[in-house]
């Protein structure tokens, strides 16, 4: 397999240019980094464009490979400096994907039958993004919405944080707050805005029915128009002396602590108790 070694060949720097977002939105694909996130890009049918690997990489991950050449998907070899010029990374796992996009529309990604949804409202950075993203994935949500004024969900350090969780679950983008208020209000979910201003605890509040729960910005978290669109402002209690919590640990306790309800509450009615003879 020929190798690439100059950065400044036209396939590189076409690779390379996708941590651009003006890039990204205009080819509508973007770059998943490491072995988690590409394998996960390969899963999906015809999401991978094209894959970069290191000579090591490649003899580290013979399934990615194999799963590559199954799919059709191009493999270039990149030596060790064109694959730092195209991460973002400061230690390179050597392996790139370029992908396309993979979000979906907000009335498919929320829908009836939705039970579990994060809504990201003015959460700009991509971090505590990908964290939420990935933790709502874990907890078995059904959406995660970007609002039009979060940030970019294929934003590098993004696709990194969600640990391959962003081709897992429909992702919609771009709606504004009330938009993906009023969608998941009509999809029969109620909306619960985490916040410190909550008059409520999570541990007050019956987390049994279809839920989606709205999340702020890191720095300033929910200003009152949005909390407005909220059915209820929930806050995290804090037991110790911590003054908060940060977006994406907040997020974690409130998405699992719905998950919990909803599946013991699924369980009871899939398994009722057997009448007493």
């Amino acid at each position: 397999m020929a190798e690439f070694t100059n950065i400044r060949s036209p396939r590189v720097k076409a690779a390379r240019r996708l941590t651009k977002r003006a890039f990204r939105d205009r080819d509508r694909a973007f770059l998943a980094e490491g072995p988690q996130a590409v394998r996960e890009a390969l899963a999906l049918k015809d999401v991978t464009v094209e894959l970069f690997a290191t000579a090591e990489a490649e003899s580290r991950h013979p399934d990615i490979l194999a799963a590559a050449a199954a799919a059709g998907v191009p493999v270039h070899r990149a030596s060790g400096e064109v694959m730092t010029e195209l991460t973002q990374t400061v230690t390179p796992q050597g392996l790139l994907a370029v992908c396309r996009f993979v979000h979906v529309p907000l009335d498919e990604a929320v829908r009836e039958g939705t039970r579990l949804v994060a809504l990201l409202a003015h959460v700009r950075d991509p971090g505590n993004a990908g964290t939420v993203l990935r933790t709502a994935d874990a907890a078995g949500a059904d959406a995660v919405v970007f609002t039009d004024a979060s940030v970019d969900p294929y934003n590098g350090k993004c696709v990194r944080a969600s640990a391959g969780s962003l081709f897992h679950l429909p992702v919609a983008t771009g709606a504004a707050v009330a938009e993906a208020a009023r969608r998941t209000r009509e999809s029969g979910l109620r909306i619960l805005a985490a916040d410190g201003a909550g008059t409520r605890t999570l541990d007050e509040v019956d987390l049994a029915g279809p839920t989606a729960w709205l999340f702020g910005n890191e720095a300033w978290g929910l200003p009152p128009e949005l909390l407005d669109l909220a059915d209820e402002v929930v806050r995290v209690p804090i037991y110790g002396r911590a003054e908060s919590l940060n977006l994406a640990t907040a997020a974690a306790v409130c998405l699992y602590a719905s998950a919990r309800v909803q599946r013991q509450t699924l369980h009871s009615v899939e398994d009722p108790p057997t009448p007493a003879r």
